[in-house]
């Protein structure tokens, strides 16, 4: 039996460029729920065809009530809403085999790359684990390596698909846009970039039960995370998580292991208000 779990995020969805896009409220959000689930169900689709047995959906997006579960294909099961344990990578837990990341983004500060950020673009200046520079690639990769999970592929503009080769060594890359800016990309065709999306998920999984899968990402422990914010209004506040250190807008903190780091992420963000 071979379980994927394919994590999504909504900025590197193809055809995404602006946050009107990518915001519910806004005109443009549903359109683009659509085009999100149309991405997602071409990764189900490829990770079916490459072997897998048991495909889950995990929406990280704002609050991750963002695919249309009427229209995601019937194979695959959902994971719903942010407030869960492991928000992004929800169910990785659970003797997963294998991780897709669909429509994700680069870190906060790259060049262009279409609405980069990590976690929150009003409250993060910067993420270091382990004195190297780190965005939710890497937090969701690392948590995913915790539990034995290696990171196969990854959609998304050239910058994000750049930051991921970066960690993950033979990762499969699917560039759906190039992007000139924080929010201006030359993109394909939702059409052009799901066909390309299926074939590459395919091909992930196929590499993954041939046991040419990349490696899990381990980080070596204890681990160290530094957050720069964007306000020292928001450093007071972070700073109020036991065991944090404080130095000007930075916060520091040390963990045993990746789900404790990145809760204790998660706990900063949150604070920083």
């Amino acid at each position: 039996m071979m379980k994927i779990l394919i994590a999504c995020d909504m900025e590197g969805i193809s055809g995404v460029v602006h946050w009107d896009q990518v915001m519910p409220g806004s005109a443009e959000y549903p359109r683009f729920q659509a085009i999100m689930t149309g991405d997602v169900n071409a990764a189900v689709r490829g990770a079916l065809a490459g072997g897998a047995d048991e495909v889950v959906v995990t929406d990280g997006h704002n609050t991750g009530r963002n695919i249309l579960i009427e229209e995601l294909d019937s194979r695959a099961r959902l994971n719903c809403s942010n407030a869960s344990p492991l928000a992004m990578v929800q169910g990785i837990e659970d003797s997963v085999d294998g991780l897709i990341f669909i429509g994700y983004h680069a870190q906060v500060g790259t060049q262009n790359a279409i609405l980069e950020h990590t976690w929150s673009s009003s409250r993060v200046a910067g993420l270091w684990v382990n004195g190297n520079p780190f965005g939710e690639i890497g937090l969701n990769a690392a948590l995913g390596g915790h539990f034995s999970a290696p990171a196969l592929m990854i959609s998304g503009d050239q910058s994000a698909c750049a930051e991921a080769s970066g960690l993950i060594q033979s990762i499969e890359i699917v560039v759906v846009k190039q992007a000139s800016s924080r929010m201006a990309a030359e993109c394909l065709p939702p059409s052009v970039a799901q066909a390309k999306i299926e074939e590459t998920a395919k091909r992930a999984v196929i590499r993954l039960a041939d046991g040419r899968a990349p490696a899990p990402l381990h980080l070596q422990a204890p681990l160290h995370m530094a957050v720069d914010f964007m306000t020292s209004e928001m450093a007071d506040a972070a700073s109020l998580l036991p065991g944090s250190q404080r130095a000007g807008r930075r916060v520091e903190y040390s963990a045993a292991d990746m789900p404790a780091l990145y809760n204790a992420f998660r706990c900063l963000v949150a604070l920083a208000k």
